[in-house]
């Protein structure tokens, strides 16, 4: 899968909203890109435009060679198969009044034409290979723990066999061992069946588990590009290392080399962005911290050579106090 410059405009109250500017990604076949960023950042709004639920502004999502939005029926129905959507909270994939046999069944049904014995065929089959027994198959989704409802849900989504498989913060409201589970289960998954997928996720420590890339969102914008095994010294983006200097657990509880890093106030409004750099107004080593740069509040940043939106980004492996 790949994204060129999409952009994804909404109406607001006060005019129109940027959700997603400008956003260019590949995820390799049976590769993972982790997608991270404060809540608001445009992840979920990438996603669903990667989906076809919301309908990009500009830009082209290509799957296999193929572009969407697609114009005709059939094209867009072939689009439903080829991406496949997890959300975060698996009640809103699953119908409360529907059995889990029903729901797959709808699923495996909806693109394929299977009669009754192969639909039941393919339910078993997909209940195993999320490590569910086949008893569930009779149960509703509040008959089952919210881990269960979870891979439910990943197997709905793998019912039509997707090329890419977009993972919506679907280990944020699991615990502990329940999360490295599904973490587990997914990473297995892609090595057997080969999918793309884009993990979206607040977690840094699942998204470094699962991705081979990390993009970090901010503001609509990617402002950072890092291969997952470079976490966390190999980040140049202050954005990047305020996110990771916050988490003790990352890679047996290494942080960013130097002092943490804070991260002030709120995110502003999409509505009206920041000119120059759009992080530059809570930025710890900006304009309001270091004299000298003020080039970040009037110039916007993006080095492609080095796939970090930053005017001064940190030596890869430097401490965060050195920028």
């Amino acid at each position: 899968m790949a994204l060129y410059d999409v952009t994804v405009r909404h109406h607001g109250p006060y005019g129109p909203i940027t959700a997603v500017d400008g956003v260019s990604l590949e995820v390799a076949r049976g590769g993972t890109v982790g997608l991270v960023g404060e809540s608001g950042s445009g992840k979920s709004t990438l996603a669903r435009a990667i989906v076809g639920l919301d309908r990009p502004s500009g830009g082209r999502i290509t799957v296999g060679g193929r572009e969407y939005p697609a114009r005709r029926a059939a094209e867009r129905r072939r689009w439903g198969r080829q991406v496949q959507l997890v959300f975060q909270d698996p009640d809103t994939a699953l119908d409360p009044r529907m059995t889990v046999r029903q729901s797959l069944a709808e699923a495996a049904g909806a693109f394929t034409r299977l009669d009754r014995r192969g639909r039941e065929r393919r339910i078993a089959q997909l209940l195993e290979l999320v490590g569910l027994d086949a008893g569930c198959a009779g149960r509703l989704p509040g008959q089952l723990s919210g881990g269960q409802r979870q891979r439910v849900a990943v197997a709905r989504a793998l019912a039509v066999d997707p090329a890419v498989l977009v993972a919506d913060e679907v280990t944020s409201a699991l615990d502990g061992s329940v999360r490295a589970s599904l973490l587990g289960m997914l990473r297995d998954l892609q090595r057997r069946m080969g999918f793309a997928m884009l993990f979206i996720s607040h977690d840094l420590a699942a998204v470094r588990r699962v991705s081979d890339t990390v993009a970090v969102m901010y503001l609509g914008r990617i402002v950072e590009t890092v291969p997952a095994g470079a976490l966390p010294d190999g980040t140049r983006h202050p954005y990047t290392r305020t996110l990771l200097s916050a988490v003790p657990s990352l890679h047996a509880g290494r942080r960013p080399a130097g002092e943490p890093l804070p991260l002030s106030g709120e995110a502003p409004d999409p509505a009206s962005p920041p000119t120059g750099c759009r992080f530059h107004p809570r930025c710890p080593v900006g304009p309001s911290r270091r004299p000298g740069r003020d080039v970040c509040a009037v110039q916007d940043p993006w080095h492609e050579a080095t796939r970090v939106a930053c005017h001064f980004p940190y030596p890869a492996g430097d401490g965060a106090d050195d920028a």
